[in-house]
């Protein structure tokens, strides 16, 4: 273990110069920022320091995979934007040769679309499929994890199909008496192997993340505060067309950029309030998704997420419903289970 330990280490600062200088470029395969599962959707949709006990964390960072998930499934379906479903998979097993791993997928269905020719004449419809594999690895060692996630995506738009292979490389540090978690990641690290129609290689959705899980001793609540897109400062966009205030001169100001901005847009925060064994609820927000999508002069809760966790017997029900946009929100269903409860039942 402690060798492969070692590996992932050296594969991890190996890859921190390359991921750093990959800054900007039009991204494809944007289906792999989606929140796999109702609790990191929940928490704002970027979360990398909780889930120790949920065996879905493994596709938020892969080395968060060392609390007590050994042979536990986990299924959600998220209806999302449009008509836009989701569904995914993922199950965690360990062995004595092969250490602590985890496979996932996930499968994103965006339809049927009206097919014209040139001329606008309907010719038939045509579908659209988004699919990642995953396989996980993690080892521990004292107080650190390390992690890796490889995955094996495909984006299919009316038969024409582009494949990507990329890496997720993780790692956590857990504190040995108090309820704290740091966690890094390096995600969606990768290369775009077969292009769409056979045209140019585009770049992929990079992300380097930072954050941190504090449960206060005795106190019922859990706070996480995560930090996305560390490898470049300045992700703000603002509308060229966007009309400007008017000053005292009566000429248009337009908006500009400014430091606070740029810095707030980088975070994340959730909250997760522990009721009882069998019962929590959550709340998220993420400002980058608030100042993108909020109406202005309409406000509403763009950027807020909310949801809830129930478990009965051997299963854990949650529901998260994070709000885009004044126009739709999406609503995720997740089931997990611990499949050991079911076969220490049939050896019974």
């Amino acid at each position: 273990m402690q060798k492969r330990l070692f590996l992932l280490g050296l594969l991890l600062a190996a890859l921190v110069p390359l991921a750093s200088a990959q800054v900007g470029g039009r991204y494809v395969f944007r289906f792999l920022d989606i929140p796999t599962h109702a609790r990191v959707a929940a928490l704002g949709g970027v979360n990398i320091s909780s889930g120790l006990e949920d065996v879905n964390a493994v596709t938020a960072n892969p080395a968060l995979m060392h609390g007590k998930t050994d042979n536990h499934l986990g299924l959600t379906y998220l209806n999302y934007l449009a008509d836009v479903s989701q569904n995914n998979l993922n199950y965690t097993f360990e062995s004595s040769r092969w250490g602590r791993n985890a496979i996932g997928v996930q499968y994103l269905d965006y339809g049927s679309f009206t097919q014209t020719n040139d001329a606008g004449l309907e010719e038939g419809s045509f579908k659209v499929r988004d699919y990642a594999l995953t396989l996980s690895h993690a080892a521990t060692i004292e107080h650190f994890t390390l992690g890796a996630t490889a995955k094996l995506a495909i984006s299919s738009i009316a038969g024409d199909q582009a494949v990507a292979t990329l890496v997720d490389l993780g790692g956590t540090f857990k504190h040995p008496q108090k309820d704290f978690v740091v966690g890094l990641l390096i995600k969606n690290l990768g290369v775009m192997v077969n292009p769409y129609d056979n045209g140019e290689r585009e770049e992929m959705p990079l992300d380097i993340q930072l954050g941190a899980s504090f449960k206060p001793e005795h106190a019922p609540f859990r706070l996480s505060v995560t930090a996305h897109s560390l490898h470049r400062f300045d992700i703000v966009y603002l509308d060229p067309n966007k009309k400007g205030t008017l000053n005292e001169n009566n000429e248009e100001v337009k908006e500009e950029k400014t430091f606070g901005d740029k810095l707030a847009r980088h975070f994340v925060v959730g909250g997760e309030f522990i009721l009882g064994p069998g019962f929590q609820l959550r709340a998220g927000y993420n400002h980058l998704r608030r100042k993108e999508l909020v109406v202005e002069n309409v406000g509403g809760m763009a950027g807020f997420s909310f949801g809830t966790s129930i478990k009965v017997h051997a299963f854990r029900f949650e529901y998260t419903y994070a709000k885009f946009h004044v126009a739709g929100a999406s609503n995720y269903l997740t089931l997990n289970t611990d499949l050991n409860r079911f076969l220490k039942k049939k050896l019974d």
